[in-house]
């Protein structure tokens, strides 16, 4: 007995197997993509994403140093950028996931492929943008008397790698179960903005420590952003994270990959029609 053709819906819903190099070359695609229309009609393009945290930074420089006058062990402007760059990869990432699936229906409801790729595609461009601004982070070090170190050759990729593994997760997380509930994109630019105050991004995680009633320090424990805050700062000022910080990061990365990837499996069969 012949089977009943599938319908558009239908034929996306099952997951393409699809050999390695059509999926890099999809992501290739999906890559160039996001950078065409992330830059589209802007004068400075690729300058935006420096300027950035630059401009954060100057307003976080002149509230805490000019005003308040916050002492730190390095100047705070240096203090600030090595922080809100890495910072602005996870925010970028994590905020805008919400809407990648959504975004993409007519691709979606048309074409069998790796829905994941998306999301994937999205956080590499990130990603390539953060590396892109590690050379002016370093200009900032050299410029306050900070040199990189020969331990920057293991660290730096394996803070990607983790920082990657984490904003992956749950970028993917937030894409799924936002075709399910529509408030979460509201609900995550409002999680990541108290991320950012709760998090050693415009201050140190020792001063965090130090000031924060006991009763609520078990909120920068179960923050995924401190360790790797606290690495990021420690690679690009002492010249090595510190071995536990690197671990929890880690950790804390694979534990996002776990909830994250058998909720896309379980629910992606569903999103040619939700979408």
């Amino acid at each position: 007995m012949s089977t009943p053709p599938q319908t558009a819906a239908e034929g996306t819903s099952a997951a393409p197997s699809g050999t390695a190099r059509q999926r890099l070359d999809l992501v290739a695609a999906l890559l160039a993509k996001e950078f065409k229309v992330r830059y589209k009609n802007t004068a400075l393009g690729y300058v935006w994403s420096v300027l950035h945290p630059l401009a954060f930074a100057l307003v976080y420089f002149f509230a805490f140093k000019v005003v308040m006058r916050f002492e730190t062990e390095v100047n705070y402007a240096l203090f600030l950028i090595t922080a809100l760059f890495p910072w602005q990869w996870f925010a970028n990432s994590v905020n805008a996931s919400c809407a990648t699936f959504t975004g993409s229906a007519s691709l979606i409801t048309r074409v069998r492929f790796p829905r994941h790729l998306l999301v994937l595609a999205a956080v590499l461009n990130d990603l390539a943008h953060f590396a892109l601004s590690i050379p002016v982070i370093i200009a900032f070090m050299l410029w306050f008397g900070v040199a990189p170190s020969w331990q920057w050759l293991w660290a730096l990729p394996l803070l990607c790698a983790g920082q990657f593994t984490l904003v992956y997760g749950l970028s993917l997380l937030a894409a799924t179960l936002n075709l399910f509930f529509r408030d979460l994109q509201r609900l995550t630019i409002l999680l990541t903005t108290a991320l950012f105050f709760i998090s050693p991004v415009i201050y140190g995680l020792d001063l965090m420590l130090d000031q924060a009633p006991a009763r609520w320090q078990w909120v920068f424990f179960v923050n995924p952003l401190v360790p790797l805050m606290a690495a990021w700062r420690d690679l690009f000022l002492h010249g090595a994270p510190q071995p536990l910080h690197v671990l929890l990061a880690a950790g804390q990365g694979a534990a996002a990959l776990l909830v994250a990837v058998p909720v896309y499996r379980r629910l992606q069969w569903r999103f040619a029609e939700l979408v």
